[in-house]
């Protein structure tokens, strides 16, 4: 009789787990048609190759879950028409610009890197001090 009770218990935990990590905090609201257009600027320039969202993703560039709120819109702006030493400059017009960017400011509303950019290795590892 108490292995039903666990059981039962178990698989009501486990709906609520499951309900709960997809259901997310709902900041992020819905996505309008400027951020699709920047999830479609997101995968023409092959953005995940090397960045991660939500800690998915390459691990040659920073996790930019929460790149707009850390850093701004005008980091963001800069680092992606002008390219670093290791990320190439994107020639996307300032309309594409503007949908990348509210893309960006809609997933910084709905979630945050845990990964500091000085605990990622230039190899793609973590840093990780006890």
């Amino acid at each position: 009789m108490w292995q039903r009770k666990v059981l039962a218990f178990l698989a009501l935990a486990f709906v609520v787990g499951t309900w709960s990590a997809y259901h997310g905090t709902g900041e992020g609201g819905k996505a309008d048609a400027q951020v699709r257009r920047g999830v479609d600027v997101w995968q023409a320039n092959n953005c995940v190759a090397c960045h991660q969202l939500y800690g998915l993703g390459g691990y040659m560039g920073p996790d930019l879950t929460d790149v707009v709120s850390t850093k701004g819109d005008a980091h963001v702006r800069a680092f992606v028409q002008h390219g670093t030493l290791r990320m190439p400059a994107h020639p996307i017009t300032p309309a594409e610009m503007d949908d990348l960017v509210a893309f960006l400011t809609w997933v910084d509303a709905s979630g945050q890197s845990r990964v500091p950019d000085s605990a990622v290795h230039w190899t793609g590892t973590f840093i990780l001090t006890p």
